[in-house]
């Protein structure tokens, strides 16, 4: 799809999405423990480079709740210019991971860990919105409710615009009229006018200086282009379009440099509001544009409008994107999966809601699909016959490191007649460990004084076998 493709609709998701950003930045700066400027200049110049350099068009990127949860003890204990530092380098490492491309680890990521970093974003965006409502009296639910109202009926009339936009500008409306006492945008932080500016960290560069940010910044790595390429394969899901992980990769690192030169924190793809986007029409980079053009118009021309915004519209539209995100049919369909991808699910959830971090969320379920398969792998079995005083042992299943000890036990070695064969027509040897075990059992065998023949190894188990070192006489 080109830039222009669905100019309407873009732009009018663009400026939706922008608006929303603005109370997503402020709040996301207070968590890192900085300026709410910090934030919105992170979004701000995200949005712009990623519009051009990303590989997922439609997606939206910048400063990000995730990302924010990792740097508050960097900047408590060495301020803000380290933080810059630490923003440009984890931009370096993710530019590198790229070019290594590294995108296609993404493809190990199973459906049950998918699922399971989808709903637990959808619990932890309606979450997030629930501090909003502390001190406030009836009228901040009378306002979300209007905002939902709206939201969810205004598409059965029309669709010319997005429905989250028309709400958060009708209850903005209703609430500036009314006079209303309720929390907005403009309590959240102070909002300057001013335009970011290259500035170059303030920061010693040494060796010290390094090691101070280097682990911070390799998770800020990690942790955002996890985010990024979890969120791209959702929004490809959604489009029914495929995107270039690899050039994301590199796209989210140019983006976290740039933001690092002017003031902003490290940032990376926004499920909520990339959503946001989906749900409102947008579809091209165009809108992804928007959304960090539109942003800094906010603020500078816009600021003393944006403030007046109340929270209660901004959180109608969070709760609206928490609901789309869970994947209702999950639920629905949780009986009928397998036990262990389920469990796989559900364990993602805990650990994210646990730790409040997608990232580790993901790993948790990942290590434990990969040990779910390895259990069902480690299965092998052996089936024996006599033939003209030739023992056969006909190997089926795997062989690597989880079922090597079953293998070798599997043999009768004082009971066998003096030829043995082993076929391994129906197995594949994939690791040190097996070839290590196929060498055990042949010793085993000759110091009894009995021979062995290896047969029906297949092409790669051979290759594997002749290259570590093994004395067989494979036939076929």
């Amino acid at each position: 799809m080109g830039w222009f493709s669905n100019p309407r609709h873009d732009i009018l998701s663009g400026l939706t999405v922008a608006i929303a950003l603005i109370p997503e930045a402020i709040a996301f700066s207070l968590i890192a423990g900085v300026s709410p400027m910090v934030g919105l200049y992170a979004s701000f110049s995200i949005a712009i480079v990623i519009a051009f350099a990303g590989g997922r068009p439609g997606m939206i990127s910048a400063a990000t709740g995730a990302m924010a949860l990792l740097i508050g003890g960097l900047v408590k204990d060495h301020g803000v210019e380290y933080l810059f530092a630490a923003t440009i380098l984890a931009g370096v490492l993710q530019f590198i991971m790229g070019v290594l491309k590294l995108g296609r680890l993404i493809n190990f990521v199973p459906h049950s860990v998918m699922t399971g970093f989808v709903n637990s974003l959808g619990i932890l965006i309606f979450f997030t919105q629930l501090k909003y409502f502390e001190g406030q009296s009836w009228i901040m639910y009378g306002l979300v409710a209007l905002t939902l109202a709206i939201i969810y009926i205004l598409p059965k009339f029309t669709k010319a615009v997005p429905a989250a936009l028309v709400a958060i500008i009708v209850v903005s409306i209703f609430s500036v009229v009314m006079n209303f006492n309720v929390k907005t945008v403009g309590d959240l932080g102070s909002i300057t006018n001013t335009l970011p500016v290259f500035h170059l960290p303030i920061i010693s560069f040494s060796m010290e200086t390094l090691l101070i940010i280097l682990p911070y910044s390799l998770s800020l790595a990690v942790v955002g282009l996890l985010e990024s390429l979890l969120t791209a394969s959702l929004i490809d899901d959604i489009t029914n379009t495929s995107s270039n992980k690899n050039r994301e990769m590199k796209g989210q690192g140019l983006a976290n440099m740039v933001t690092g030169f002017f003031g902003g924190m490290a940032g990376c793809a926004m499920i909520g509001q990339s959503m946001v986007n989906m749900k409102s029409g947008g579809r091209t980079r165009l809108s992804t544009l928007v959304s960090g053009v539109g942003l800094l118009f906010l603020i500078m021309v816009l600021g003393s409008v944006v403030k007046q915004i109340p929270m209660a519209a901004l959180v109608g539209v969070m709760i609206m994107v928490s609901i789309t995100t869970f994947d209702w049919s999950s639920l629905r369909s949780l009986h009928k999966i397998p036990r262990t991808d389920a469990l796989v699910m559900l364990v993602t959830v805990v650990t994210v809601l646990a730790t409040h971090n997608l990232s580790i969320g993901v790993l948790v379920g990942v290590l434990l699909s990969a040990l779910a398969f390895a259990w069902k792998m480690a299965k092998i079995h052996m089936i024996t016959e006599l033939r003209a005083s030739v023992k056969i042992y006909t190997v089926s299943g795997q062989m690597f490191f989880g079922t090597v000890t079953h293998f070798v036990n599997e043999f009768h070695y004082e009971d066998d007649p003096d030829a043995i064969t082993i076929d391994f027509s129906n197995s594949h040897v994939w690791d040190h460990s097996a070839v290590n075990a196929i060498s055990k059992v042949i010793s085993k065998y000759e110091q009894l004084d009995k021979k062995v023949n290896i047969m029906g190894l297949n092409k790669e188990s051979l290759q594997l076998v002749e290259k570590i070192g093994l004395s067989v006489s494979n036939s076929h």
